[in-house]
């Protein structure tokens, strides 16, 4: 079973990709995390990656499809994926088409202006990699490690902004172009109220 999160950034893909992962089995595959990981290299490629995200820009379609297409070639997606953060628009839903065949789309419903606020309060730790909140967490350092938190640029307010205008003007397209594999879940509650909505049509998609 092959899965694609739609939602704008901060809508609470990633938590639901994780608990669908732990009960379903999928892979989890976030284009954010696979292009920070090619960040970390440093390359030509590295050095286009950085000045698109650190804007909040969507990265080229070229540079995303190449490293999505070797991700879901390795052995552990061949039961199955959970995509999280792409497509982000209808022309790389069109190119997704050539590397996969996917089964379901879960709409995550959020209003802007609260994530605004989640985005702008996200806080990273620099060793173990936790997330945090300054609305629930405002200290400094990993309550896990103590190693020193940190906000990324594409985490701004002002550019996350930018990221929402992004995302309604090319991905929210995407809600039609998917239309009949789509299922629409509201995220204002938790996160268990977001997954027990999901698990709801999983089932179904699963028979």
């Amino acid at each position: 079973m092959n899965l694609i999160l739609l939602g704008a950034p901060g809508s609470g893909k990633g938590t639901l990709a994780k608990n669908i992962q732990a009960e379903f089995g999928l892979i989890q595959i976030s284009t954010g995390d696979l292009l920070r990981q090619a960040m970390s290299v440093e390359s030509e490629i590295s050095d286009k990656l950085k000045s698109y995200m650190s804007k909040g820009e969507l990265v080229p379609d070229e540079l995303v499809l190449e490293i999505l297409q070797e991700r879901i070639s390795q052995d552990d997606c061949k039961y199955g994926f959970i995509l999280d953060g792409f497509p982000r628009t209808v022309p790389q839903a069109e190119a997704l088409k050539n590397i996969a065949v996917i089964d379901g789309v879960i709409l995550i419903d959020l209003p802007f202006d609260v994530i605004e606020q989640r985005i702008a309060g996200r806080r990273i730790c620099t060793s173990c990699g936790e997330i945090y909140n300054t609305s629930s967490y405002d200290k400094l350092s990993c309550k896990k490690c103590g190693a020193p938190l940190y906000q990324r640029d594409d985490d701004k307010l002002e550019t996350v902004k930018v990221r929402l205008e992004v995302y309604e003007k090319s991905t929210a397209p995407l809600i039609d172009f998917y239309s009949d594999k789509l299922y629409k879940v509201n995220a204002s509650g938790s996160p268990e109220d977001t997954y027990k909505a999901a698990k709801t049509f999983l089932i179904k998609l699963e028979k």
